[in-house]
């Protein structure tokens, strides 16, 4: 089946769940929208991340998808059951994945989970992990300033060094083996947070765990794309497209990102 794949976020953070997809499927379309004008969820109400979700996912059925993928937690931990129920192709978050990808990771199951407000106060990766492994640990922390940091361009540097180095200074009085990035936009300064938290900590993102579910459902329903040639992207963005256009130019792997400006209603 050669309809794209569906991608949703409050921003550019889920471009790293992109960029593990286009690693492991280099053959599929890509069609993604951030939410850019409306970041960061975090702060929001649940109702208000519903709404914004099902606005994204409403645009991209329009355009003829063959499944979604919530790469933005907080959105996942309330909009997902929701979409699944009602959309007519396959939802999946990052959530699960993210829980999974630590669990393999950890030895001593004490796992610290950095999300935005809004993950944090769902509760959504402590069920995951315990469902996954009752002796699991877990201490989340809520890390408001990352994704503006992330939106804004200014995510390297010295800068970027210290607010990440002030943002997690409390967790040093925590003992864990293991972290996960509760946000696809924090893969992007994972490198200063595994300066932080050390060199014996393991960092994991749900990334690349959500490009495998990709893979095995497209391969469950029989809708790998057949056709041999290029496929084709389409990003938006609903509030800066030179902003996007930046950030997307330098994560990705893609020789010409094309953004347009979208508005959702």
């Amino acid at each position: 089946m050669n309809a794209p794949i569906g991608v949703i976020d409050s921003g550019v953070g889920g471009l790293t769940v992109v960029k593990e997809i286009l690693r492991l499927l280099p053959n599929e379309s890509i069609y993604y929208i951030g939410d850019t004008a409306r970041c960061p969820y975090g702060p929001r109400s649940q109702e208000q991340v519903r709404t914004f979700t099902w606005q994204m996912a409403d645009a991209l059925s329009k355009m003829n998808i063959k499944m979604l993928v919530i790469a933005c937690n907080t959105a996942t931990a309330v909009a997902l059951e929701s979409l699944q129920r009602k959309c007519p192709f396959p939802v999946i978050g990052v959530i699960n994945a993210g829980a999974r990808a630590a669990i393999k990771a950890t030895k001593s199951h004490d796992i610290v989970v950095l999300g935005t407000e809004g993950t944090v106060k769902s509760g959504a990766y402590e069920q995951a992990l315990y469902s996954l492994s009752s002796s699991s640990k877990v201490t989340s922390f809520a890390c408001p300033a990352f994704v503006p940091l992330v939106e804004s361009g200014e995510y390297t540097g010295e800068f970027a060094d210290q607010l990440v180095q002030r943002t997690l200074q409390p967790l040093q009085q925590t003992s864990f083996d293991t972290v996960i990035l509760g946000c696809t936009h924090y893969p992007l300064i994972q490198g200063n947070i595994e300066h932080i938290v050390g060199e014996n900590v393991h960092v994991v993102s749900s990334a690349e765990e959500t490009a495998k579910d990709v893979q095995d459902l497209l391969s469950y329903h029989h809708t790998t794309r057949q056709e041999q040639s290029a496929p084709e992207h389409r990003f938006f963005a609903t509030g800066s497209v030179p902003m996007f256009q930046s950030i997307a130019s330098n994560w990705l792997p893609l020789h010409d990102v094309q953004v347009r400006r979208i508005t959702l209603k």
